[in-house]
């Protein structure tokens, strides 16, 4: 069965960080959104939520040490995510969607996506 109760679990925790992690790439984003050009903040934003995501991703979510090889790993399913979430930020902004707003459609789509990745990369690089 694929969808067993270590996996709900494990959904669960991801979903507690994904919380943290968004709340706090969100928050510097709403700070800066006005103060610098979006992609910009975004970015700033993105990067140091991605920071504290990885360490609480490691240890928390999926229970693994960290290590160069997830690491690694993480990096470039984020770094994968980074860049549908800037297109999508500016795809969402050009079709009206106001700045401060514009994030939420982004997170509803790529959210899902980067679970499945991150979670590949703990699976299979532990």
């Amino acid at each position: 069965m694929f969808f067993t109760r270590d996996t709900f679990f494990e959904m669960v925790r991801f979903g507690m960080v994904g919380v943290i992690a968004t709340a706090l790439h969100y928050g510097i984003y709403w700070v800066l959104k006005d103060a610098v050009n979006v992609n910009v903040a975004y970015t700033l934003g993105y990067f140091i939520s991605f920071v504290a995501n990885y360490l609480l991703s490691a240890r928390f979510t999926f229970r693994k040490k960290k290590s160069v090889k997830n690491g690694l790993g993480f990096g470039m399913a984020h770094l994968f995510n980074y860049f549908l979430q800037i297109c999508l930020l500016n795809l969402f902004i050009w079709l009206g969607v106001s700045k401060a707003l514009a994030p939420v459609p982004v997170y509803c789509i790529a959210i899902p996506t980067n679970f499945i990745m991150v979670r590949l990369v703990f699976r299979r690089l532990g």
